[in-house]
């Protein structure tokens, strides 16, 4: 069976990150969490200093991005990938609230895109890899042989933040997820850098009303097909 390219792109809290972890593990496929990786650069520009309230530093951050190494190591608890920064294992950090609200205006900032954008080209090079993202199917791999393109409703994606971070231990208000959730949803959709949007060849897929049991039949059928 040849080894493909599969890019999942879509909406903030549709599940992507979970859905391509578990498509990856099934078909023994890499999987990479390009979110995770503006979230890992979010978290060192907290940590250094780089944000004064809401504002970015934008040229410490520019000559800073070199020295901004993301790398992904399989937990062997969990059976999943951790994200690393500089080598330091961040996976619990660029999860909290704190990094979602700062992470869309970074990742649109256009040396931050470029960089990481090198980064995960260099990750995929022998394909058999899963990414998920916002532009992985229109700017990272846009000859990826399997697109898929992942909505939902706003209070449905916010419902499932939500319960995560409840989950974690982690207060968390519906709220201002459902708010963060929307504008996150804005300037994804808005920056000038790579902007989300459906690449022409990828399939739509709306989970708003799908159990986690149906989306993996879907995403089989996908994947079987283009691989045989």
């Amino acid at each position: 069976m040849k080894k493909i390219t599969i890019a999942i792109d879509g909406f903030s809290s549709c599940g992507k990150s979970t859905m391509a972890k578990d498509l990856a593990k099934a078909v023994g496929y890499i999987y990479i969490d390009s979110g995770a990786m503006y979230r890992a650069v979010s978290l060192y520009s907290i940590e250094n200093g780089i944000f004064n309230g809401n504002n970015i530093d934008t040229e410490k951050l520019k000559l800073n991005i070199h020295n901004i190494q993301i790398s992904f190591k399989l937990n062997p608890e969990t059976g999943r990938p951790d994200t690393y920064l500089n080598g330091v294992n961040v996976e619990s950090q660029i999860r909290t609230m704190e990094v979602s609200s700062k992470v869309s205006p970074i990742s649109a900032l256009d040396f931050v895109r470029k960089a990481m954008v090198t980064q995960q080209q260099a990750m995929g090079k022998e394909k058999g890899i899963v990414m998920d993202g916002r532009d992985i199917g229109t700017t990272v791999f846009p000859d990826a042989e399997l697109k898929i393109f992942v909505t939902a409703s706003p209070e449905i994606r916010a419902q499932r933040r939500y319960d995560e971070l409840k989950g974690k231990g982690q207060e968390a208000s519906f709220d201002d997820i459902l708010e963060n959730v929307k504008q996150r949803d804005y300037i994804d959709q808005h920056r000038e850098v790579s902007p989300l949007r459906k690449a022409d060849d990828a399939l739509l897929l709306d989970n708003t009303n799908l159990t986690i049991e149906e989306q993996k039949e879907w995403l089989f059928e996908q994947f079987n097909k283009v691989t045989r």
